[in-house]
């Protein structure tokens, strides 16, 4: 299945390999593995509604990436850690709650960090994915805008406290965003206050 492999800029040696799945059937049981730690499940899944943008999922991937490289991890891998650093404060088994893989979830964002010694490939995580994932992929272009296909706005200003918006949309899955500059920029305030946050509490 198509992976999308990215870089950031302080960690080259750690590519960021990215799959994206809609109607994902098997939920529960992705679960479960992730709850039993088996290692071949050694991913960050993340239920697609809680992202708000491309921005909001790398921010994460970076922290928990920085965490993890200065032994200032508060989680046991770099997977558990992007889960936890997505969310607004130090409550781990909440942040897994929030945006974590949930038993009802049906569109999942999947992540693999490599270059931890332990010869991960875009092939190989594509590979695995597909063998136990059921569910359709997205495919996620250059822009990534694909990440906040399914942002469920309401449920993300939630989890952040953000109070209501104006805004009718907020319930709207994945409203249009360029038709109506309302909703871009209404997410581009959230935005912005969602990753101060997630900075303040990295720092």
């Amino acid at each position: 299945i198509p992976i999308h492999t990215l870089t950031l800029p302080h960690y080259p040696a750690h590519p960021i390999h990215i799959a994206l799945f809609t109607h994902v059937r098997n939920a529960p049981t992705l679960r479960s593995q992730l709850l039993s730690s088996n290692p071949a499940f050694d991913y960050a899944f993340l239920d697609a509604s809680t992202l708000l943008s491309p921005t909001h999922l790398l921010l994460a991937a970076q922290l928990a990436l920085h965490a993890h490289l200065t032994h200032r991890a508060k989680t046991r891998t770099p997977h558990s850690e992007l889960v936890f650093r997505l969310h607004p404060n130090n409550n781990i088994g909440e942040a897994y709650r929030k945006f974590g893989i949930a038993d009802e979830s049906s569109e999942v964002l999947v992540v693999k960090f490599g270059g931890m010694g332990d010869g991960v490939t875009a092939e190989g995580v594509g590979t695995h994915l597909g063998e136990v994932v059921e569910g359709e992929v997205v495919s996620i272009g250059e822009g990534m805008e694909e990440v906040a296909m399914f942002a469920d706005v309401g449920k993300i200003r939630k989890i952040y406290k953000l109070g209501e918006a104006g805004a009718k949309g907020k319930g709207k899955k994945g409203a249009v965003v360029n038709g109506d500059g309302k909703v871009r920029d209404e997410r581009k305030d959230m935005e912005s206050v969602i990753l101060g946050t997630m900075a303040l509490k990295g720092s």
